[in-house]
């Protein structure tokens, strides 16, 4: 088992920054492939970032390539997901998850989730 728990969302302006924390109960954290995903109202959940168990296999969504950065740290059960340059459309609830197997981009592949961290983003 897996509990997840993130925070750091928050109101910001259009072209400021935040940094999501998402910090795991459990042994076995370190062994687990972490990824973001945001859900807007009204839309599905989509995938945002992902990072393997070891660190690498970082991969991002098309939308924030470039702006937002994925890590973790395995000493503190815990990833981040560190966003700059936020727009209007990265308005969203922030969730993370925790990698069964799978198709990386897809909800369904993550076995633990998170409540999620409103982000807010005003332009």
């Amino acid at each position: 088992q897996v509990q997840l728990v993130e925070s750091g969302g928050g109101l910001v302006q259009a072209g400021g920054s935040l940094r999501l924390s998402c910090v795991a109960s459990g042994r076995t954290f370190s062994r687990y492939t972490m990824g973001w995903f945001r859900q807007a109202p009204g839309k599905d959940r989509e995938f945002v970032a992902h990072i393997f168990w070891s660190g690498d296999g970082i991969y991002y969504a098309d939308p924030v390539k470039g702006r937002f950065t994925v890590s973790r740290d395995n000493a503190k059960n815990t990833v981040y997901l560190q966003m700059s340059s936020l727009r209007h459309e990265d308005t969203a609830v922030y969730y993370c998850g925790a990698r069964g197997s799978g198709d990386y981009r897809r909800p369904l592949s993550y076995n633990y989730w998170g409540q999620g961290t409103q982000v807010t983003v005003s332009s």
